[in-house]
């Protein structure tokens, strides 16, 4: 079963009853989490591996084909060991071979935790350098929190049913190289403008 952003159903404004965990391996990333999930119900942060949090999704900030050999797409693909095809083939069955990115799907893992994983490409192509201007942490973030709060499953299934909490990586800061206080900034533009949340001063 695979599931895409086109499948939407808008729900923006709608108060999130959803938990999202923003996760960092090192300080950097830990600090620039910290400073946005201050004053936004529903977001936590967890100084260490997304495989160490207990959720229903993992987000993969991968690229636009699918392939999953490096950084954390790495462990994902080693510890969910179907999932890598699982992307490509949805990728190839639902964008012509190609997520764009500000696109995301929805792929099951083959695992019972996380049952799920939300691939949301940060860059084209594998290994690219994202510019220090980017907005592609922004377009990914975006593109997960839409599918998550508006997608539905093939048998009519509200996504935000089935997945209540996922655990986000940063996106665009490994391979990347986008600075930590960049993505967060720009993950919480996305939050911000998914939920409709006017009160995170």
């Amino acid at each position: 079963m695979h599931v895409t952003a086109d499948s939407e159903r808008s729900r923006y404004g709608a108060e999130p009853e959803l938990r999202l965990v923003l996760c960092a391996l090192d300080e950097p990333l830990a600090a620039a989490w910290n400073s946005i999930a201050y004053g936004r119900e529903g977001i936590s942060v967890h100084h260490g591996s997304v495989l160490d949090t207990h959720v229903d999704a993992v987000v993969s900030p991968a690229n636009s084909y699918g392939w999953m050999r490096g950084g954390i797409d790495a462990a994902y693909a080693s510890a969910f060991p179907d999932v890598e095809q699982q992307v490509r083939s949805a990728v190839l069955a639902y964008h012509g071979g190609e997520l764009p990115v500000g696109e995301a799907l929805l792929v099951p893992t083959g695992c019972r935790v996380p049952a799920w994983l939300i691939s949301a490409p940060t860059m084209r192509e594998p290994g690219e350098t994202l510019p220090g201007d980017t907005v592609h942490p922004y377009l990914a973030a975006r593109a997960m929190l839409r599918l998550w709060s508006g997608a539905v499953l093939d048998n009519g299934t509200p996504v935000r049913h089935v997945v209540r909490s996922i655990a986000l990586p940063g996106l665009g800061t490994g391979v990347g190289g986008a600075a930590p206080e960049l993505c967060a900034k720009q993950t919480a533009a996305a939050w911000d403008e998914v939920f409709a949340r006017v009160d995170t001063a």
